[in-house]
């Protein structure tokens, strides 16, 4: 087994929003950012912009820190006083890239020569390391150990003419995945990198005065919770500006940031596990994805239900929830095998990343606290559990003996994802190769014993890829299953290599 981490599974980039022109922004960005909490755990921020009442100009405030947005923002004062104002962009923290101290929580905030200048991130550059060497030569010092920080800096060294260009100029000089959002004195701006790893949408919501307002979100279930219209995506290598302009005429400004639109690379793993089944990413609804995804996950992997009268398929919660409503109805129908869709686990929903485990092994513990069997649903029966995914195997394994203490007569664990390989270079928190269950065992038949379960399989890349959205101009980046890698890695490369 590869080395163990009460850790294991592959945890979320991170969660932006921005809002412009609403008369509470911050707290219409405090109801998202909350809604977004799956995105990231470790902490969470907002910054807002008010008119000074001295001399009219805008004035950026901003409240951080480490925890849950609940927790951050217990007291409502901190919304409606302190960060009073009608534009404002927030952040939920999961770190990729730096360490998790208090310097590095976003949105980061500046003023420079040309205003004031706040950044929201989500995902994770390619090249920071050249970056930061060039920007650390010419004279900048950072604050942070955050990717995130250089967005700030080149924007404010950028010698183009107007805010917009100093902005694109910035971006042009980004490598990897960035979905942001950005907040000047006058306009938020919204960005995704030109393959559009991460997603990000546009919303609209009428204010009680009648005018529109518009939020931007790394998922939609941040429009939802606000009541807000969801309009169209940020397109890959787009950069969007929303200002005054856009409040008055409806128009959403749209400009290049390469000048040639490379084919995108959206996140295959954003539809297997990240995103929130109700919400919609790169245009299209998770939740009839993750049906697929049990569809062909039953067509690849069939269970039989012999020698017993029926298969019983329950899902890990809540991820693999809908996959395994899809992997029942076909192993029922076109498989033609007797099978019925149970509720096995119940989660709580209450353990946080603090829960403390003493005198006894920390990850079996951690897993009895986050689910408990349904002992009348499992008891002599025959099994499948269907989960998105597997990383070092240490919580899965603990899980299938969680199962086992139920007495069913068989387990059989199916995967909706092809094994995981390679780690992420785009913003997901993957191990190195070296603590991947999929690298340290010959076979599938192998994993599948070191895990307990009678049988395992996963999801082929061919039955992932047929699963997603098919779109001209739109391709998945499947790197953590095969190792292709859509943008050249300039990090420290033996996390990422091929060879042993």
């Amino acid at each position: 087994m590869p080395p163990t981490s009460p850790e294991d599974k592959a945890r979320p980039n991170c969660g932006i929003v921005g809002v412009f022109n609403h008369p509470t922004a911050a707290v219409i960005c405090y109801y998202a950012l909350h809604a977004l909490q799956h995105r990231g755990q470790e902490a969470c921020g907002i910054v807002a912009a008010s008119a000074d009442r001295n001399n009219g100009r805008q004035r950026f405030r901003s409240h951080k820190g480490k925890g849950l947005v609940l927790d951050v923002f217990s007291d409502s004062r901190i919304l409606t006083e302190r960060l009073a104002g009608t534009v404002a962009i927030g952040h939920n923290r999961y770190s990729t890239t730096g360490s998790n101290s208090e310097a590095n929580i976003q949105p980061f905030a500046i003023r420079y020569h040309a205003g004031n200048l706040a950044l929201a991130h989500n995902g994770n550059l390619t090249n920071t390391q050249a970056l930061r060497r060039q920007l650390q030569v010419e004279g900048a010092i950072f604050q942070s150990t955050s990717d995130s920080e250089l967005f700030l800096h080149l924007v404010a060294r950028s010698n183009a003419p107007t805010e917009l260009e100093r902005i694109r100029h910035a971006l042009r000089q980004a490598r990897g995945a960035y979905s942001l959002v950005m907040m000047t004195d006058t306009a938020l701006y919204a960005a995704r990198d030109p393959h559009g790893f991460r997603p990000l949408a546009i919303g609209r919501l009428r204010t009680s005065e009648g005018t529109d307002a518009y939020i931007v979100a790394s998922e939609t279930c941040a429009f939802d919770i606000v009541g807000a219209e969801y309009i169209r995506d940020v397109r890959h290598n787009e950069l969007v500006v929303l200002d005054q302009a856009t409040v008055e005429h409806g128009t959403i400004h749209s400009y290049p940031i390469e000048d040639v639109t490379p084919q995108a690379r959206h996140c295959i793993f954003e539809y297997v596990y990240f995103a929130r089944p109700d919400s919609i990413i790169f245009g299209h609804s998770v939740d009839k994805v993750r049906r697929k995804l049990g569809k062909n996950l039953a067509l690849e992997h069939p269970v039989s239900n012999e020698p017993f009268d029926k298969v019983t398929v329950i899902a890990v919660p809540d991820s693999g929830n809908t996959a395994a409503l899809g992997y029942a109805k076909v192993n029922a129908e076109e498989n033609q095998i007797p099978t019925r869709f149970e509720i096995g686990l119940i989660r709580s929903h209450y353990v946080g990343r603090t829960f403390i485990a003493p005198e006894q092994d920390e990850r079996a513990l951690k897993v009895k606290a986050k689910f408990n069997p349904v002992r009348g649903v499992l008891e002599g029966r025959k099994v499948v559990v269907v989960d998105d995914s597997i990383v070092r195997g240490t919580t899965s394994q603990q899980l299938v003996q969680l199962l086992r203490s139920a007495g069913p007569a068989e387990v059989h664990l199916r995967i909706t994802s092809p094994p995981i390989t390679h780690p992420c270079a785009y913003g997901m928190d993957f191990p190195s190769r070296q603590e991947l269950i999929a690298n340290h065992h010959p076979d599938v038949e192998s994993i599948g014993r070191a895990l307990g379960v009678d049988s395992l399989a996963y999801l082929s890349v061919e039955g992932l890829l047929d699963a997603v959205p098919k779109e001209e101009g739109i391709g998945y980046c499947t790197a953590c299953f095969t190792g292709e890698y859509p943008v050249e890695i300039e990090l420290d490369m033996s996390k990422y290599a091929t060879e042993e």
